[in-house]
């Protein structure tokens, strides 16, 4: 157990969130991991309102433990979302890609903790002076969406360290207790985990996506599409595709059309490993097995308490 200001605040046992990612984190992930004592998050991003209802009354009837939703602010029901939440008594959020000013406020009078991602120190900064009560910084090594900058987790977390007050969580690059302990001693207070999490048994994500997941070697994913909102893809004939259409510098809705729609459903949901979008981070040149959840945490912190052991005999 690690007694600091993110397990206080979210009252888990261990520092640890497992992210709300689009396709993968239903209700069986996200009650798995906060059944596990780390945070689980329902990824409210590839739901429609009452799909997202019902992950919440699942995952309110498979955990007594906290957990919480990841909402993308540019979610075009954003409203009804953010109704749906709150009628529901979930008491944690995390949002991310947009404004924080729009929904903190909002949300904390309704007695909801808010988190809200960022990728640079000047919206860390927007975020703080929005009131949030924490911030996931989050590196250009992790999967999804992530920012234009392509600052690593290494060097944007002791800067975003410097300028806030409020408890920081470290996201990009971590799968492992050793990930874990180094930005911990580069000043987050605790860790944000994607792509293990996708890998795992309980995540929703298609048995395709997962198993390409522990074949994935060292420059196997690229950020492209900076365009739109860049995102950290897989090599696969969709992202050649775009690789191919940027040779004839395209416009923005050339780029839309060739995205078409629910191109990551038919990849990450479907399986679909050709022509689907395909996300996840580099950090899955690490990850070579599809485990339940139960176990992703147990390897994690028993690899983070031998790593600070062996920290300390240097």
């Amino acid at each position: 157990m690690v007694n600091n200001r993110i397990t206080e605040l979210f009252n888990i046992k261990y520092p640890i969130v497992q992210a709300g990612m689009v396709w993968n984190s239903g209700w069986r992930l996200a009650s798995a991991s906060s059944n596990s004592g780390v945070l689980g998050l329902i990824g409210a991003g590839s739901m429609y309102p009452e799909v997202l209802r019902e992950h919440i009354q699942k995952c309110k009837k498979a955990t007594n433990k906290p957990f919480g939703v990841n909402v993308p602010m540019l979610y075009p029901n954003i409203e009804e979302i953010m109704d749906i939440i709150v009628e529901e008594g979930v008491k944690i959020v995390f949002t991310s890609a947009g404004n924080p000013k729009t929904w903190t406020s909002w949300l904390k009078e309704r007695g909801v903790t808010v988190v809200h991602v960022v990728s640079s120190v000047k919206f860390a900064l927007k975020a703080q002076e929005a009131g949030v009560d924490a911030l996931v910084a989050e590196g250009f090594e992790a999967g999804g969406h992530n920012g234009r900058d392509e600052t690593t987790t290494l060097t944007l977390i002791p800067m975003v360290k410097e300028h806030i007050q409020i408890p920081l969580i470290a996201a990009g690059g971590i799968a492992t207790g050793k990930a874990m302990l180094a930005v911990m001693v580069l000043g987050a207070d605790g860790v944000q985990v994607g792509s293990r999490f996708a890998a795992s048994e309980e995540s929703s994500a298609h048995i395709n996506f997962k198993r390409l997941i522990t074949n994935i070697k060292e420059g196997d994913t690229q950020l492209t599409l900076k365009e739109l909102a860049p995102v950290r893809l897989i090599k696969n004939k969709f992202y050649n595709d775009v690789q191919e259409l940027y040779k004839k510098s395209p416009t923005i809705e050339e780029l839309k059309t060739l995205l078409g729609r629910a191109r990551a459903k038919k990849g990450m949901f479907e399986g679909d490993l050709e022509e689907g979008e395909l996300e996840i981070g580099q950090v899955a040149g690490l990850i070579h097995d599809i485990k339940p959840v139960a176990n992703i945490i147990e390897d994690i912190m028993h690899e983070f308490d031998e790593a600070k052991r062996q920290v300390s005999s240097l």
